[in-house]
């Protein structure tokens, strides 16, 4: 028997409940991962090039339920953790990384408002990043001079540690009103002028549409626009960097609505943005930013309409000759997700079920035996070994014990053996080796 950590029910409801929707939960993840090793440690190596002043840039491909979002979220919590402020954002028909009607800026704007910090997980961070900033170094500058806090030498103290950000920061592209905004928020921190912070913040957000109501409002002439908005995240990582932090982490999804895309021109315009902000980083253009982007097989490799359309990144991102299922390069920019083996979904549905027992408070009943069974059956559907995925075996399992613990005198033998799993258990045990699944040794 697997040895299990206790999980607290809140988080043992929030994680049954997710999974059961086909969601992944944005809490808990440490208690029910398997499997990926390989993967985190890739995109783990990525986080120490980043908080040395690298960049980095991946794709992680996989099928529909396949485990890219729980990767995704798994290394999301693990950079928090780590001192990282992470943005994500999914893409959708409104939401693309080039646009004639704001797509780009709607992207720019749905990463910043989901800006996330290990003490402000959920998003929203950018206002507590930038108090934070502030009163981190007032605490410095009184530490270093000795002063008071109502001596006004230590306001000339801070003023001047505050303009060596805003100076670093004024030397990169869109940097001088960067810095100007920063200094104008840090005055209007110290005075108390909260509408004036307020505006920052609008503009920082990407929410001033037009160039004069960004003048009129805090007199800089520029504002942030669907053309130039990855420019500004380059900005903040930097800035984050200053702040204190360790970097910063953008996680882009679901790049299959760029795939989808009728029009030709406007795919290539964003396999274009695509492109531009891989070679920032490979060139080291870009520093303290990582970007993961999360996408299916076919919005990756269709010559027609998917990344592979654009020859630009077709050649840069194509694997090498020696890369193959089972022994993959994941040093490489594309990290393919291998299905998760029997065993592994095995040591998973064992966690799930001491978690679903420790919930509802009952003795679990449901042994390693009938975890075998179970998952026999599921792999031994046809083509399973190609098509199975961790999605559908969780959501099948979660349901099996939500029968059982309602119906006690049920046994999961009779669920098993029940109509919906004949089929599939017919073909298990008539070609086990052909069905593609392997003998368990527990």
């Amino acid at each position: 028997m697997v040895e299990h950590k206790k999980v607290p029910k809140r988080i043992a409801q929030t994680v049954l409940n997710s999974l059961k929707g086909g969601v992944v939960p944005r809490i808990g993840l440490p208690y029910i991962t398997v499997g990926r090793k390989n993967e985190i440690e890739a995109l783990l190596h990525d986080v120490d090039i980043i908080a040395e002043g690298g960049a980095s840039f991946r794709f992680i491909v996989g099928r529909y339920g396949s485990g890219k979002s729980f990767l995704l979220q798994t290394i999301r919590n693990y950079v928090m953790d780590r001192g990282f402020i992470v943005a994500d954002a999914d893409l959708s028909p409104e939401r693309r990384l080039q646009g004639t009607r704001g797509q780009g800026l709607a992207t720019y704007r749905e990463l910043i408002s989901n800006l996330s910090t290990k003490t402000k997980p959920e998003g929203g961070a950018l206002t507590l990043v930038l108090d934070r900033w502030i009163s981190a170094v007032q605490s410095e500058a009184m530490q270093e001079t000795g002063l008071t806090p109502d001596d006004p030498a230590l306001a000339a103290a801070t003023d001047k540690k505050i303009y060596a950000v805003t100076a670093s920061v004024s030397e990169m592209v869109h940097g001088f009103e960067f810095g100007r905004l920063l200094s104008a928020y840090y005055h209007a921190y110290v005075s108390g002028d909260d509408e004036t912070k307020a505006r920052v913040v609008r503009w920082f957000r990407g929410e001033y549409a037009l160039k004069r109501e960004a003048k009129e409002a805090l007199g800089v002439n520029i504002i942030i626009t669907d053309d130039d908005w990855y420019d500004y995240l380059k900005l903040f990582a930097t800035f984050f960097r200053l702040a204190g932090y360790a970097g910063m982490m953008i996680m882009v999804d679901e790049l299959v609505n760029i795939y989808k895309i009728p029009n030709a021109i406007t795919r290539q315009y964003n396999y274009e943005k695509m492109l531009t902000m891989y070679n920032d980083t490979l060139q080291g253009k870009a520093k303290y930013l990582g970007i993961i982007m999360g996408a299916t097989p076919q919005a990756l490799e269709d010559k027609r309409r998917g990344i592979y359309s654009y020859e630009a990144l077709r050649s840069r991102l194509a694997e090498g000759r020696f890369s193959k299922p089972g022994a993959r390069d994941l040093l490489a920019p594309v990290i393919r997700l291998e299905p998760l083996t029997a065993e592994e979904m095995l040591v998973l549905c064992e966690k799930l079920a001491e978690m679903h027992a420790g919930l509802y408070g009952y003795q679990r009943s449901v042994t390693t035996e009938d975890l075998v069974t179970f998952i026999k059956i599921e792999y031994g559907r046809i083509g399973a070994d190609q098509n199975i995925t961790p999605r559908e075996v969780i959501r099948d399992f979660i349901e099996l014990l939500d029968l059982l613990y309602q119906n006690p005198g049920m046994r999961i033998e009779a669920l098993l053996e029940s109509e919906e799993f004949s089929y599939a258990k017919s073909e298990a045990v008539s070609d086990e080796t052909e069905a593609g699944y392997v003998e368990f040794t527990i």
